[in-house]
């Protein structure tokens, strides 16, 4: 399988530029270069930035110079310390990953879908040149298994409206259930040689999401430990996850999550990737703060120890906030 070069150990810099409250004050004070050097002397290669559409636009959708200069700034500071960056499009107009900005109706509204296209447009003009340094990617989390084909349709001609700006720059494609492993088989063929399949792992999602206030069957006081026996964990999923975790039956259910659990969970995509020569990605892992943190040190080293064996590169949520900052030695 090959590798995304320069893209081996990141760090997310949500709530910079995307779900947050989108002041001035934000932008100019959340993340500065002091991070980024930070994020450098720790090891890291390369951050992910996730921007929503109300950094550069208006009410209207129409551009907003201002916005775009966080951008040129992130993209500067990558420079001066050697790192790389992601540029993640998190929310477009009529769509968000997070249901409580009730936005809706991307996937049935070309409207919506051709402003998507313009949008990346302008990011291909403004930065398709950066690809030593730049990977684009197109939208965040998808949510709905319904969507596959839509998203197939529009990321596809999204992507060659790109490369008729930007033949250079690595693109990232993730897909349904939130950039889920099972969306990985149902993404659309590569386009070419420079795209770059993503999913997002936080399982087991009971103990990465203990006590997480916006899931809305979860007591806000529960709390778990990760190696804990698969019993525990399907019985305590149904109870405080509903449907929203991945089943533990054909695990032996009085052993404990370890290195073998995540190797079962990746072997599909890693097959996909494999025949279809395309590098994997993890845009997004990680442990809420709520844990013990020797408990979710564990976690770590188990899901890094797969992610190691067969060279798939990944960022870490969060490196500031966000319910999931992650600990200064990690």
């Amino acid at each position: 399988m090959r590798k995304l070069d320069g893209f081996t150990r990141g760090v997310n810099f949500g709530g910079w530029l995307s779900q947050c409250d989108h002041t001035k004050k934000r932008y100019d004070t959340f993340i500065t270069e002091d991070d980024f050097k930070a994020v450098s002397e720790r090891g890291f290669d390369h951050v992910r930035v996730p921007v929503d559409y109300e950094l550069f636009e208006d009410d209207n959708m129409n551009f907003e110079e201002e916005g775009f200069k966080y951008i040129d700034f992130a993209i500067a500071m990558c420079k001066k310390y050697s790192i790389k960056m992601i540029l993640d499009l998190h929310r477009t107009p009529g769509y968000s990953f997070d249901p409580f900005h009730g936005e809706k109706g991307f996937f049935e509204d070309e409207k919506y879908q051709e402003h998507f296209y313009v949008i990346w447009e302008e990011l291909a003009k403004r930065y398709g040149d950066e690809y030593e340094t730049v990977v684009f990617e197109l939208l965040n989390e998808v949510t709905k298994k319904e969507y596959c084909d839509t998203w197939n349709r529009v990321s596809t001609e999204t992507i060659k409206k790109i490369r008729a700006i930007a033949p250079d720059i690595r693109i990232i494609v993730g897909g349904y259930y939130n950039n889920s492993l099972e969306a990985v088989r149902d993404l659309a063929m590569p386009y070419d040689d420079k795209i770059i399949y993503t999913f997002h792992c936080y399982e087991p999602l009971l103990f990465t999401h203990q006590g997480a206030y916006w899931i809305a069957t979860m007591d806000h006081d529960f709390r778990c430990e990760y190696k804990m026996p698969y019993s525990q964990y399907e019985e305590l999923s149904q109870k405080y996850l509903c449907q929203a975790y991945c089943s533990f039956k054909g695990y032996d259910p009085e052993a404990v999550p370890d290195e073998a659990y995540f190797d079962n969970l990746l072997q599909d995509a890693i097959k996909v990737a494999e025949e279809r020569d395309v590098p994997l990605y993890c845009g997004e892992y990680g442990v809420i703060d709520k844990a013990d943190r020797k408990d979710a040190a564990l976690w770590f080293k188990d899901f890094h120890s797969v992610m190691d064996r067969y060279g798939i590169g990944r960022a870490v949520w969060n490196y500031k906030e966000m319910d999931f900052e992650i600990a200064k030695d990690f």
